[in-house]
């Protein structure tokens, strides 16, 4: 038997709170992300490498551009994307499921990669997917557990502390 016959499948209210905790984190990330790449092409604008277009400042340049703002709304997604993919492939945990004790497994012995852990953020439509656990009462699993092969197991206090983690 795995390791994971050990601790019970999530149900649908701690899932809640942690998509909750990990919306407002994935907000941060999106909003550092575009920060950075804000900056990034104000310095590039005011040193004459973009070309500002007849504007004088360059955040005229930036809101008038639908290029430019197009571009630091895809850089902040591809962070937050990369947020949920990187944690979920290494630790099975992202930090609002740490915090609710939460933690993906594989349910087909595969460990957990880029590819399944981006099946499974799609798959999720935006936290949607995980209404199915009201639905399946019984096996307690979400659309993104079923597609991506995972499961959404409640660990216990000592097995939540990254020590005890064997590679997923």
């Amino acid at each position: 038997m795995t390791e994971q016959a050990a601790f019970p499948r999530a149900g649908f209210l701690r899932r809640l709170a942690a998509i909750i905790y990990d919306a407002l984190v994935a907000l941060a990330v999106f909003m550092v992300a575009g920060i950075l790449i804000t900056v990034l092409l104000i310095i590039l604008l005011e040193n004459g490498v973009l070309d500002k277009n007849g504007y004088q400042h360059s955040m005229e340049v930036i809101g008038h551009s639908r290029a430019l703002s197009t571009l630091i709304f895809s850089w902040g997604v591809i962070w937050t994307v990369g947020f949920f993919l990187w944690f979920w492939r290494n630790g099975g945990q992202t930090i609002g499921m740490r915090a609710w004790r939460l933690r993906l497994f594989s349910t087909n012995d595969k460990p957990m990669g880029y590819g399944r852990a981006l099946l499974r953020l799609v798959c999720s439509l935006g936290g949607l997917g995980t209404l199915l656990v009201l639905v399946d009462i019984k096996n307690k699993q979400s659309l993104q557990d079923r597609l991506a092969q995972t499961e959404m197991l409640v660990l216990t206090k000592d097995a939540n502390h990254h020590k005890s983690w064997k590679n997923l």
